[in-house]
């Protein structure tokens, strides 16, 4: 093989190895990135439910979170106001599913859906703080306060 030929093969061999190493990184970063609010790491939805009198019947939460890794999400969930815990059990959904066609995605979608309890409704009203915990297998933890914005609608909601 001749000097410039080998120059080069090896010069391409490092910068695929220089872009795998910034890709690989990229995709870390996006999978465990940090965030100050629920609603900046991911995209949520607060929905309550009123009886046809008016009165407050319930409340639910949903939230979406693309990933590059396969991680899927347990089906349990924490909501903290202003310290008090409140454990639930969540439904959880995945798209596309381990073993799907992804149709040239890179991302899978993960979806936990999660009706909160009774009793934490009057506590949300009340809250200075309110945080949510929902959890990865693998023992990735997710802990995140909701920012005043969507602290007040969710008031709001709940009046």
């Amino acid at each position: 093989m001749q000097p410039l030929a080998r120059k080069a093969l090896a010069a391409c061999g490092f910068l695929l190895m220089l872009a795998g190493v910034f890709g690989y990184s990229f995709l870390y970063h996006h999978d465990h990135r940090t965030a100050e609010s629920l609603s900046a790491y991911c995209r949520i939805d607060f929905q309550s439910s009123h009886t046809e009198s008016g009165a407050l019947e319930g409340a639910t939460l949903t939230l979406w979170d693309s990933r590059y890794d396969t991680a899927k999400l347990l089906p349990q969930a924490v909501l903290y106001t202003d310290g008090d815990a409140w454990e639930m059990v969540a439904a959880v959904k995945q798209s596309p599913a381990p073993g799907e066609t992804n149709a040239g995605k890179f991302q899978t979608e993960n979806k936990l859906f999660v009706e909160l309890p009774r009793a934490s409704l009057k506590a949300i009203r009340n809250a200075e703080t309110v945080r949510f915990r929902f959890y990865y297998e693998g023992g990735q933890t997710i802990d995140l306060p909701l920012n005043a914005p969507d602290l007040e609608y969710w008031k709001a909601q709940l009046q």
